[in-house]
């Protein structure tokens, strides 16, 4: 007689769905009573499981989540490529959704529902449980579920039953996989296909994980496309610039160059507008717009070239900015309050200052170096070409000057940052520089 203890019964590879739905019922109440059974999920559930449970989620709660507004997801649909392949996703899968009483949904990378379609009478029972346009379903929302668990898995994953961590899921079953960019292996978001629990089948995950690699193999086809049509118009034009040149799509990507090693991508700011730009990969450059991208031309000279001045304005309580001017052009960006106040502290002190002197500087607070760090960081992915670090400073050669409003009590009137405050205070050792710019 065999006397090694018998192995863990698995969920899935009971004979029957009725017992199979009977054991992940009892490892669920299991788990939730702090015990583990004979009777164990699959490996996948039961990460999440864990997950969840180590978030704080009650079982019991409602799945309901508080919707985007409709602007905030029109604003997300038009920031995301999966729009581009959403009738093929339609044909591929909602129509297949509505014959066999289930839906489709597609989220964007955060779990957020950006459209769905299906069944007429499984869309509105799917509200019952949020389950619509606007609603969070990633699992520190509402537990284990296909769309949240194959977020946090990036694999493509089915949730049956009981298996969903929210009790008011049991009676539904789900399939969703990842879409990532085929340029660069981001995650752009969830494909998933929902219905009534008496809806499962097992080939539903396969057909959905066929499909989201549809969507990708159609978004790297539109990218050659975009990119081959950007290389045309391109070629001409570089046949007739000397020096280094580059053009790249909206994205950044590259579709030819000139005078330089290629590069796969070049990172743009967010903001891009034609004219004198500063580049952190390539200096000072000159960008022109082209139907579908840029020509973006690298000025010449290194330093020469890197710009000379930076008035800071901080004259105007709302119209804090930064100016940026050099020999190939210049340019404005605007401020924060919490921008201008470390920028000020940085033209107060040319010689450097470290990220604990900042912190006290701006929070009377020396420990406080992460958020200066962070800051500093976020200033830098459009100020790095006159701010150096380790020390934190402005670069050697820059000139720096101050407008300061006409009052001194006007000086950034709602900052409480002890560097701000000294220069406000008529014994501060800085006052006399208020009435004029100035200039270190």
């Amino acid at each position: 007689m065999d006397s090694r203890p018998a192995a863990p019964e698995r969920p899935g590879t009971a004979s029957r769905p009725a017992v199979a739905e009977r054991l992940v019922h009892r490892a669920r109440e299991a788990r939730l009573a702090g015990e583990r059974t004979a009777a164990a999920p699959r490996a996948e559930i039961d990460a999440s499981w864990d997950r969840v449970l180590r978030s704080g989620i009650d079982p019991e709660q409602s799945p309901e989540s508080r919707l985007l507004e409709t602007d905030e997801i029109e604003h997300r649909r038009r920031g995301t490529a999966l729009g581009e392949v959403m009738p093929l996703l339609r044909e591929g899968l909602a129509t297949i959704a509505d014959a066999s009483q289930q839906i489709m949904v597609v989220t964007d990378p955060e779990g957020r529902v950006l459209w769905r379609q299906g069944h007429a009478a499984v869309m509105r029972r799917a509200k019952d449980i949020c389950l619509e346009e606007g609603a969070a379903w990633a699992e520190s929302a509402t537990g284990t579920n296909a769309i949240g668990t194959a977020l946090a898995a990036r694999t493509p994953i089915q949730v049956h039953s009981a298996e969903h961590f929210i009790r008011a899921l049991h009676g539904w079953t789900c399939a969703a996989a990842p879409v990532r960019d085929p340029r660069d292996g981001r995650l752009m978001g969830i494909v998933d296909i929902s219905g009534p629990a008496s809806t499962f089948h097992p080939a539903t995950l396969a057909l959905v994980g066929s499909v989201a690699a549809l969507a990708e193999s159609e978004l790297r086809s539109r990218h050659l496309v975009a990119i081959e049509r950007l290389r045309a118009v391109a070629a001409p034009l570089l046949c007739r610039l000397g020096g280094r040149a580059l053009v790249v799509d909206t994205h950044g990507w590259l579709a030819a160059v000139t005078g330089m090693p290629p590069v796969d991508r070049l990172p743009l700011p967010k903001s891009l507008e034609p004219g004198a730009v500063w580049l952190a990969s390539l200096g000072m450059c000159r960008v022109e717009p082209l139907p579908g991208g840029w020509l973006v031309q690298v000025a010449e000279g290194g330093q020469e070239r890197s710009p000379r001045r930076v008035v800071l304005d901080l004259s105007r309580e709302r119209g804090l900015a930064v100016h940026v001017a050099g020999p190939v052009g210049s340019w404005t960006r605007r401020l924060s309050p919490r921008h201008a106040e470390l920028l000020y502290a940085l033209a107060l002190h040319r010689e450097g200052r470290t990220a604990a002197e900042l912190a006290e500087d701006v929070f009377g607070d020396a420990t406080r170096t992460v958020t200066v760090r962070a800051e500093i960081s976020r200033m830098r992915r459009h100020l790095a070409e006159v701010l150096e670090h380790r020390p934190y400073r402005f670069r050697e050669g820059v000139a720096v000057e101050v407008v300061h409003p006409d009052v001194p009590a006007d000086l950034l009137p709602r900052s409480t940052a002890p560097v701000v405050l000294r220069t406000r205070t008529p014994a501060g050792t800085a006052c006399p520089a208020f009435g004029r710019r100035a200039e270190p």
